[in-house]
């Protein structure tokens, strides 16, 4: 890995032991359920948090520095162009998009594309920040409500299956816990 990596990754590389033994141990422990077996595309992997804790689970990036730093730790990961997944049609039975969609202008496009390369009635898990954790990131674009998250992946023929406020939903948390999230789970229709 060259020493001069892209000041985002250097980012994601700053998490912290509780922040990944929240993460491993609990938030996708609990993700995972919603999640049926087979093939799992996570869009957006960063630094392979997620595709540690399931097999079958391969991450895209468009951050190469990311890509190659999986690559490293044995992760299947695949760089990808914006908005455009380097598979064909029908090829997961499942996808994650963990705190991503926030920091995409307009989603509608990378929605659309996983649409695509998930099976019928395959499982779409959306993962956005609460009020503190989108504040703590000069690169996110849009904040996302409960409201806005359902309509914005439902338009783009996902239906709803549920939502998940992680760890717990509180307003008090919402405010002032930068890790406090927001998950929907969807059902590719």
């Amino acid at each position: 890995m060259p020493d001069n990596h892209d000041p985002y990754f250097s980012y994601l590389r700053q998490r912290s032991k509780l922040g990944l033994w929240y993460r491993t141990c609990y938030l996708y422990p609990r993700l995972g359920r919603y999640l049926k077996e087979g093939r799992v595309l996570d869009v957006g992997c960063g630094i392979g948090d997620f595709l540690r804790s399931r097999r079958q689970t391969i991450g895209v990036d468009v951050n190469a520095d990311a890509v190659a730093w999986c690559r490293a730790q044995g992760l299947e990961a695949v760089l990808m162009e914006s908005d455009r997944l380097p598979f064909p049609d029908a090829d997961f039975d499942g996808a994650t998009l963990d705190n991503v969609l926030e920091h995409i202008a307009e989603p509608k496009p990378i929605l659309s594309e996983i649409h695509r390369v998930l099976r019928k009635g395959g499982r779409l898990i959306v993962g956005v920040p609460g009020q503190k954790g989108y504040a703590s990131d000069p690169d996110h674009k849009i904040f996302y409500d409960q409201t806005l998250l359902v309509g914005t992946v439902t338009a783009e023929d996902f239906a709803l299956i549920r939502v998940l406020h992680m760890p717990l939903r509180s307003r008090f948390l919402n405010k002032r816990l930068r890790q406090y999230a927001l998950y929907g789970i969807f059902v590719r229709n």
